[in-house]
């Protein structure tokens, strides 16, 4: 009977890292799937339910990233502005304890969630590929970026494809930039979760292969879709991510 529990527990692990993988490669906030399937549902400690996240979410940006540039859109180039600020912010903003409680922080940033619906709404239909900001207002808005992922994590996907689009990109080619700054930004963040003992690698291979497939097919979807199969997926990832923040669910 405990074989078929772990082995449902594996399947519905498995099948919620493809939705999730599908959900970040095209916007972000797939990771509130996961992580909550694997601390209620699967019984991981939040902490250890975090770091396995962390090592699905690696794998998912790796093979999304291979999936962008399969489908002739590569941000390896285009990512280098933007990996610089988000990894200093986020290093800082790891370092750095806020003075409010993590519930009120939550509450406020799923407040500050709320005009950023009304932003992807807004996102221009534009074909650009190549940021259009001045290299100092790029780097100020994705420090910020990075200053908030080091410290709370969930979202920072969304944002920084929000972010992106609003500086000139298109959601595909700003999309194809994030998987590799996420890339980047988990790589960092995965050895302490490991050297701290708090990923279970029994789920993380099991989610790390859901999350895989997922940003593969994810990636695809995006560019061959284009801004109208993404647009939605980010107006929703907002959303869902403003009201798990604030406490609605």
């Amino acid at each position: 009977m405990m074989a078929g529990m772990e082995l449902i527990d594996a399947l519905l692990v498995a099948g919620a890292g493809v939705i999730a993988g599908i959900v970040n490669a095209m916007a972000g906030g797939g990771s509130l799937l996961t992580v909550a399937l694997l601390n209620v549902f699967v019984g991981l400690p939040g902490l250890v339910a975090n770091g396995t996240n962390r090592v699905g979410v690696l794998v998912q940006n790796a093979s999304s990233v291979a999936g962008y540039r399969k489908e002739g859109i590569s941000g390896l180039k285009r990512a280098l502005p933007v990996i610089v600020p988000v990894t200093a912010g986020s290093l800082i903003g790891s370092l750095l304890v806020s003075s409010v409680t993590d519930a009120a922080f939550e509450r406020i940033f799923g407040i500050l969630m709320i005009p950023l619906v009304f932003l992807s709404l807004r996102t221009p239909r534009s074909t650009g590929k190549h940021i259009s900001w001045h290299p100092a207002l790029t780097a100020a808005v994705f420090f910020g970026i990075g200053l908030y992922g080091g410290a709370f994590q969930a979202g920072v996907g969304l944002l920084i494809v929000i972010a992106l689009s609003r500086s000139g990109l298109d959601l595909v080619n700003a999309n194809a930039v994030k998987v590799v700054v996420i890339l980047v930004l988990t790589a960092i963040a995965v050895p302490v979760f490991i050297a701290r003992g708090q990923v279970d690698w029994g789920f993380a291979a099991v989610l790390a292969v859901g999350f895989a497939i997922g940003g593969w097919v994810g990636a695809r979807i995006a560019v061959r879709g284009g801004d109208r199969v993404i647009r939605p997926v980010l107006i929703s990832a907002v959303i869902a991510l403003a009201g798990r923040m604030i406490g609605l669910y």
